[in-house]
């Protein structure tokens, strides 16, 4: 039987003895050799189907694992369900522990690192040691069970080999199979232990060729199998969903089809060869460093600031290349549901809510932490009977039926959309970063959705009509004034027949000033056609709500005497609003049945699985017909999480809340993680196809971005960033350094980031994970297509970087 390519030889070879024993001897001994030799390529259980390496300086206690691989079928996903053909399978922890670390540290990893200088070259059975770092090869390299002298792992750049059907891959101290054969770059002194007790099998089939993706690029061939598999990444028919050759069909426009081309990319060179050389942001902000919105400099520039311009995105002209550094006292955060109640003080330490609402139950100190009793200014006695208040108020509300995707105005610390989960309705809630110190960063510490924004002189980053519902209570914004400029920019985002929710105290209060407001609220709300559906008083808290639905026809807007507000030109794109400046106008409602907005979507949760209607006469952005692309992507994401990452990527999803989909096209990521106790906020990049009204159609949300600059949101924000072919993209016109340095302030420490995009790209971004001392959990790559799962960690540089633009 031949034996695989990189399989190791038990028997050990003779070399000095042949000059003192006679040449019987030797001839008797080289046959045994032979036999040895012959024997150790059968032995089942001695080779693993992709070689797996140690892993990074931080991450002892952990088990590696060869991750699993089966032949693509039809979008289906990127590695096996976990389970071997004679029913072993991989152990992933599921226990509930301190800290996510402390439960990644149980979860199955699996990380080749390769020398450069070795690729392409195949080992001979050698074994070589490092000069100086003392530690020792295992000498019992055929015996499972066996530890190394130092209980470290070894390095097994650069091997490859080849297993039977149904055996185990075992870590090096279950098995020393393929030793390291050369020095590796930046291998020497990273440790990685497994855990006692645990193993990660594998199938023992590759039947894609897959290649696992070392340090310098270097790949490792998987062995043949026998039996059909799922391939990490997808062939044939479905293969576009992953190339995207077709994203700039002419049917599809960009946010920044009309805009000014970016600035060239920066050179390769800014990644040093050693690696990045990162500094800590010394700003006026500190650890709550936010860019865009605490740029200084412009904001000092700002001729006005009465329409909160200095609230407004004011991007620096490069993006910060530093590290936002990490409260003192940081904890990992507290897992959802208990976050919705308490957070840690030090993670957020900020009193001045409490101070001020502390007796309206927005938030109270309560030793090491934040309690957030559940109300606020409108509902102090609780969101959730304030919930149904609504409900019951206007029965056609219907919440997580009819129902299920709002905007909170004026959100405070989002507890409104953080019970609002237990009706299955998502909120995007959103405040300015303002004197109300910290109140969005509260709610996403929370684990609820809540974004930075004010409504000053731009439009916000949302499509035209795509919310449900627009909630303001006690929101204090000015709608009636300048045109009600304001409230028509509600009324952009607001689905036709959606309804807008305002509880504030012009409703239910007689105060000469709250009578001023609702006179003038009354005028304008009938000039644009809002019909007043319903006032209510809720006796436990003492407030009002008025209801008021946006009409579904044009009918209203053509029996007008006098056209104000005006209706806006026909030129005017509602679903143009990345840095499109506010204009006093309201869009027509589409009354054709082929348009979007013309009827309202299916009732949830049916909504999630069904293509838009509006879907039927389009080409879809990987150039199938609308519904069909649609359901082909659906199933494809639903393969990969299903297939790959719940089960091999090293994740502990129950200590996951918060999630962006950096780059959704029709969000079928956060759609197949519907069941999980997550949300997603799913990113449409201004230069890509526009396909968040699609993402809003079927009830989820999100928002468009410009990934050359820094996102609205406070540092340490979300647990899992899941990047698909967006990195290669955005490199091509801005800093990649920078969208990493990014990627690492809105990431909280632990929380993980998974790639996928081409070798190149990949490669790069694990050279600058490396160079801020993160955890390389997984990598692995097939023809030019790579796949990246990295783990943030505590480090921080020592020495620090004055952004003096952020000085205030």
């Amino acid at each position: 039987m031949a034996m695989g390519k990189y399989s190791r030889v038990d028997g050990r070879k003779s070399s000095n003895y042949c000059s003192t024993i006679s040449m019987v001897a030797f001839v008797a001994l080289c046959l045994v050799g032979v036999w040895m030799f012959m024997s150790s390529s059968v032995v089942p259980g001695q080779s693993s189907n992709v070689p797996v390496s140690q892993g990074s300086a931080t991450s002892q206690g952990k088990q590696s694992m060869v991750e699993n691989s089966k032949g693509f079928e039809d979008s289906s996903g990127d590695l096996q369900e976990g389970s071997s053909k004679d029913g072993e399978s991989t152990e992933n922890s599921n226990t509930d522990n301190q800290s996510d670390l402390e439960d990644d540290s149980k979860v199955t990893e699996t990380q080749t690192e390769t020398d450069s200088n070795q690729a392409g070259e195949e080992n001979q059975g050698e074994k070589s040691q490092k000069d100086g770092d003392g530690k020792k090869e295992d000498e019992n390299s055929g015996e499972a069970g066996s530890n190394s002298d130092s209980g470290e792992k070894e390095n097994r750049s650069g091997e490859k080999s080849e297993s039977d059907e149904g055996e185990k891959t075992t870590t090096d101290e279950g098995s020393s199979e393929n030793k390291n054969d050369s020095e590796t770059d930046g291998g020497s002194g990273e440790k990685s232990a497994s855990d006692e007790g645990e193993k990660s099998t594998d199938e023992g089939e590759n039947k894609d060729g897959g290649e696992t993706v070392g340090n310098s690029g270097e790949s490792n061939e998987g062995s043949q199998g026998k039996d059909k598999a799922v391939e990490v990444f997808p062939a044939g028919a479905q293969s576009e969903l992953l190339n995207e050759t077709n994203t700039q069909n002419a049917a599809w426009s960009t946010q920044a089809a009309e805009s000014q081309k970016e600035k060239n990319s920066q050179s390769p060179s800014d990644v040093k060869k050693d690696g990045q050389a990162w500094k800590v942001c010394n700003t006026t902000a500190g650890p709550d460093y936010i860019p865009c919105l605490d740029n200084w400099k412009a904001i000092r520039k700002l001729s006005s600031t009465k329409h909160y311009e200095h609230r407004e995105r004011h991007c620096p002209d490069e993006a910060p290349t530093c590290l936002v550094p990490v409260p003192e006292g940081y904890k990992q955060s507290i897992k959802w549901p208990k976050s919705r109640d308490k957070i840690w003080y030090y993670n957020v330490p900020h009193t001045k809510l409490a101070e001020i609402k502390g007796h309206q139950n927005w938030v109270k100190v309560s030793g090491e932490y934040l309690t957030f009793p559940g109300g606020g200014t409108q509902f102090k006695h609780g969101a959730l009977h304030y919930i149904d208040f609504i409900q019951d108020s206007l029965l056609d509300i219907a919440w997580g039926k009819r129902t299920r995707v709002i905007l909170d105005v004026g959100c405070g610390v989002a507890s409104f959309g953080g019970y609002l989960f237990e009706r299955d309705v998502l909120a995007m809630s959103f405040a300015p970063k303002d004197e109300h110190e910290a109140q969005v960063q509260f709610a996403l510490e929370r684990g609820i959705p809540a974004t930075l924004a004010v409504m000053g002189t731009k439009r916000l980053p949302f499509p035209g009509y795509v919310f449900d519902v627009v909630h303001c209570a006690r929101c204090r914004v000015p709608w009636h004034i300048e045109g009600g400029k304001l409230l028509l920019e509600l009324n952009r985002v607001l689905r036709p027949g959606g309804y807008f929710v305002w509880s504030a105290t012009p409703v239910y209060q007689k105060l000469e000033e709250d009578v001023g407001i609702w006179k003038e609220m009354t005028k304008l709300t009938k000039a644009m056609c809002w019909e007043l559906v319903v006032i209510k008083k809720d006796k436990l808290n003492g407030v009002g709500a008025a209801i008021y639905r946006k009409p579904t026809s044009n009918e209203c807007y053509n029996q007008r005497t006098k056209n104000e507000p005006p209706l806006c030109k026909e030129s005017d794109d509602p679903n143009a609003a990345w840095n499109v400046p506010l204009e006093a106008c309201m869009h027509k409602v589409p009354e054709d049945e082929s348009l979007r907005g013309s009827n309202w979507p299916e009732q949830w949760p049916k909504r999630l699985e069904s293509p838009p209607y509006w879907l039927k006469s389009q080409v879809g952005v990987y150039g199938k017909p609308g519904q069909e692309d649609f359901a082909a992507d659906y199933k494809h994401w639903k393969n990969v999480v299903s297939q790959s990452y719940l089960n091999g990527m090293g994740i502990n999803w129950s200590s996951v809340r918060n999630v962006m989909d950096m780059r959704a096209v029709y969000g079928g990521f956060a759609a197949a993680l519907k069941d999980l106790q997550v949300w997603v906020m799913n990113v449409v990049p201004i230069d890509s196809p526009d396909t968040l009204p699609i993402i809003y159609e079927r009830g989820l949300f999100g928002m468009y971005h410009d990934w050359c600059q820094s996102f609205n949101t406070y540092p340490r924000t979300y647990d899992v960033l899941h990047a698909d072919h967006l990195l290669s993209v955005v490199k091509k016109r801005c800093n990649l350094v920078g969208l990493v340095a990014e990627v690492d302030r809105i990431l909280r420490p632990g929380g993980k980031l998974i790639v996928r995009d081409n070798v190149e790209t990949i490669t790069e971004v694990e050279s600058l994970a490396k160079s801020m001392n993160w955890d390389i959990r997984m990598i692995y790559s097939k023809e030019g297509e790579g796949l990246l799962c990295v783990q943030k960690t505590m480090w921080r540089p020592k020495e620090a970087e004055l952004i003096t633009s952020a000085i205030m």
